[in-house]
């Protein structure tokens, strides 16, 4: 358009100050349309990924379900890097004939750069959980992806080293928490260098009994996943037992390391305990409790991946039948 009023309109061929300002008003008028238009262009395909990328992140992290066999579950992710709604942190909780198992780890690094690693261990726990009856069957199949996806990730990264690079895992670590709730409300746990979760107990669980927050074992853990092979024999440790009403508030050492502008870090045990007492301790009430003051004592930006997730059994207790077995004294 420009260059057609340029060569084809008489008035652009004058040389007065009316004709230039013209025909810099011309110039400037199809300047800016062009800008608008490369700008709506640029603009939807914006979104259109945007589109994509959090469908893959949602197929990736899931959304899980408000209510699982039984159990109330809330979870929420927060990514280091602004933009993303998956990071280095991952959780699952999936229902098996073995009872609820679930998985909350933490990939070394943060942000986007540590997606790859996350489906590779979630991946392998989604189908390990339905094929191992053992718990510490489940962890091995974790190591072995784990191990099979950083080998093949160095193999990419420097193809001049061959087929079999050299300490592919030496830098690279996830530290994992396993966690198994039964039908009667036992709880099993393997722990890879992941903080231990918190048990939850409001003051309505148990008449006149105050509410209390504790950690759900003080058994030293394992190395995390990558540096350090898992030993040969790894029987699931016994937690006690998840009664009805009580809850499990599981995290990522994002939360306790969020630092205020003072340096100080973030008081979580503390912060459970008020959480607990002051509101419901349904699981969405805790979490949201925990999650907004976490963001205010971060200042809003957290520099850590953070993941939450909480759990409350909702299982009922029928009254007990003179000899009748566990699994059918709760329903």
């Amino acid at each position: 358009m420009a260059i057609t009023y340029k060569m084809a309109c008489p008035l652009a061929q004058e040389d007065g100050l009316g004709a230039r300002i013209v025909t810099s008003a011309v110039f400037f008028a199809v300047g800016t349309g062009l800008i608008l238009h490369v700008r709506g262009a640029l603009l939807r395909e914006l979104r259109q990924i945007r589109k994509v990328a959090g469908a893959a992140q949602n197929v990736l992290l899931r959304p899980l379900p408000s209510h699982i066999d039984g159990l109330s579950v809330a979870a929420a992710q927060l990514s280091a890097d602004r933009g993303a709604n998956v990071g280095g942190d991952l959780y699952e909780v999936i229902a098996t004939e073995h009872g609820v198992r679930i998985v909350m780890g933490d990939v070394r690094g943060h942000g986007i750069g540590a997606i790859g690693t996350v489906a590779a261990v979630l991946g392998s726990f989604r189908e390990a959980v339905h094929d191992e009856p053992e718990l510490g069957s489940v962890l091995k199949r974790l190591e072995r992806a784990l191990a099979r996806y950083l080998r093949e990730r160095a193999r990419a990264e420097h193809p001049s080293a061959g087929t079999d690079p050299d300490s592919p895992v030496a830098e690279e670590f996830v530290t994992v928490l396993l966690l198994e709730i039964r039908r009667d409300g036992d709880v099993y746990a393997l722990n890879c260098g992941h903080p231990w979760p918190y048990l939850l107990r409001s003051h309505t669980e148990r008449a006149g009994a105050p509410a209390h927050v504790e950690r759900l074992s003080a058994a030293e853990p394992l190395p995390p996943l990558g540096p350090f092979p898992l030993p040969a024999e790894l029987p699931a440790e016994h937690c006690g037992r998840l009664l009805p009403g009580e809850g499990l508030f599981l995290y990522t050492d994002g939360v306790e390391d969020a630092r205020d502008g003072h340096g100080r870090f973030f008081p979580l045990q503390a912060v459970l305990a008020d959480v607990v007492r002051v509101q419901s301790a349904s699981p969405r009430s805790v979490l949201r409790g925990v999650l907004a003051r976490v963001l205010r004592h971060a200042g809003g930006a957290p520099a850590d991946d953070v993941a939450l997730l909480v759990l409350r059994n909702d299982r009922r207790r029928v009254p007990v039948q003179q000899g009748a077995s566990v699994a059918q004294q709760v329903t």
